[in-house]
């Protein structure tokens, strides 16, 4: 007899699946079949149950693989991979409300008349750090790309060859200058460019002064910059890739600046020191989801508006809501509904005391003094004092044992550890429980 008639078929193996949508059942339930098919060629032994157990595992896998919710536990605030900044409830209350009714996204409510998406989160990000205009696209490469594109297309862009940076992702200056159209000119050395280095290299074709902020890392030692200010001053439009986003260097939502931002500058003081336009990602100091926003000159905003490829980059209502909201806060002077700035800004005794209560929940674990980070390419070698729980034991298999639970820790000389500061405090409990489950296992 042949043993593959016994094997079940793939309709009724999907019909004892569940999980996900049932075209995803049948082809996981197909796979375990022909894996199962393949073995009993190999005349290996196979039975029902080892095709169902199979399959369920293989639903199993696929479901995780999907994206949902995980503890970040870290240390990293805004972690790349983990979708870095978490959007506050307020923001996504805002939010909801709008994707679940239709909106004056594109409508002047008082005039009946068509109007722009750039007059809600746009227009309020620009009054939040001082600037005359703003407008916001999918992400910081686009706000890049798109200005150079609308502005400096077919003329000189002047840079300073110690900002020609990469950033993640394979986002390299030049790359983006020379798909935008322009011309790069490169001044000054890798580690020191004057005022009279741009002054040389500024001529009548001379469309914009590029400043990119080392956002990911750091140059150190015999090194020189020329400020925005001094910059500004040579008469051409300067334009600043602030990339990390703080909107104010001298945080004024917060009771005093924290050490831990070091000299990372301010969008304000960009447009403050004479800056034409300011880009940014909207998902890293800003706390809020992935945006580009562009700030500055309003007939230079409203240049990059109208180029055609500000349509193909543009936002959709939902992350409009979210920055409008998140703005909001800005101009309140209320941060504690963004939840980046509440992690970061937690107190180190507080963390301790959810440390404690964690560490006492399940057994064996140590409370450690950590360091945790801003991450997303924001703040390098800068660390924010932080408090952990330590896992003893096989920190790999910890550390895997832990992902599959739904919790990301980290290793830190050689143990397993999780930062609570990067751990929503509503998710404390489910922290301390899958630490009980991965210790025990």
């Amino acid at each position: 007899m042949d043993r593959r008639r016994a094997l079940p078929s793939v309709e009724s193996l999907a019909r004892a699946l569940d999980g996900l949508p049932h075209a995803l059942l049948v082809d996981c339930a197909r796979e375990a079949i022909d894996d199962a098919r393949a073995r009993v060629a190999r005349d290996e032994p196979v039975t029902r149950d080892d095709v169902v157990t199979d399959a369920r595992a293989r639903v199993d896998r696929r479901r995780d693989a999907q994206l949902h919710p995980v503890i970040n536990a870290t240390g990293v605030l805004l972690h790349t991979n983990l979708g870095r900044a978490p959007i506050g409830a307020d923001a996504f209350a805002d939010a909801r409300a709008v994707a679940t009714s239709y909106s004056n996204l594109e409508y002047r409510m008082a005039e009946g008349a068509r109007g722009s998406r750039h007059e809600h989160a746009g227009a309020l990000l620009a009054r939040a750090c001082g600037a005359e205009a703003g407008m916001v696209v999918n992400n910081n490469a686009a706000a890049v790309l798109l200005s150079l594109a609308a502005l400096g297309r077919g003329h000189e862009v002047v840079v300073s060859r110690g900002e020609l940076v990469e950033i993640g992702g394979g986002f390299r200056v030049p790359e983006i200058m020379a798909e935008s159209g322009c011309r790069l000119v490169e001044v000054g050395t890798t580690n020191r460019t004057r005022r009279a280095d741009y002054e040389r290299a500024i001529t009548a074709d001379t469309a914009l002064v590029l400043k990119v902020h080392a956002s990911n890392y750091r140059m150190v030692g015999f090194v020189e910059s020329t400020p925005v200010a001094e910059v500004a001053a040579l008469g051409r439009p300067v334009m600043v890739d602030a990339g990390s986003g703080l909107l104010d260097e001298r945080t004024p939502w917060l009771a005093s600046p924290p050490a831990w931002l070091g000299d990372e500058p301010g969008v304000r003081q960009a447009i403050d020191d004479g800056a034409a336009l300011v880009t940014f990602s909207g998902d890293k100091l800003l706390g809020g989801p992935q945006a580009g926003i562009v700030v500055g000159r309003a007939d230079l905003v409203a240049t990059i508006a109208r180029h055609p490829l500000a349509r193909a980059m543009r936002a959709d209502k939902v992350t409009i809501a979210l920055l409008q909201s998140v703005a909001r806060a800005y101009l309140d002077g209320d941060v504690q509904s963004i939840p980046f700035w509440r992690m970061a800004t937690a107190s180190v005794d507080a963390l301790r005391a959810r440390a404690d209560a964690i560490a006492t929940a399940a057994d064996g674990l140590t409370v450690v003094d950590t360091d945790a980070a801003a991450g997303g390419g924001s703040l390098p070698g800068l660390t924010i004092p932080s408090v952990g729980v330590a896992v003893p034991g096989d920190a790999d298999a910890l550390t895997a044992r832990l992902r599959g639970l739904g919790v990301v820790a980290r290793v830190v000389d050689g143990c397993a550890v999780c930062d609570v500061r990067t751990v929503d405090p509503a998710d404390d409990d489910r922290l301390a429980d899958a630490l009980r489950a991965a210790t025990l296992a």
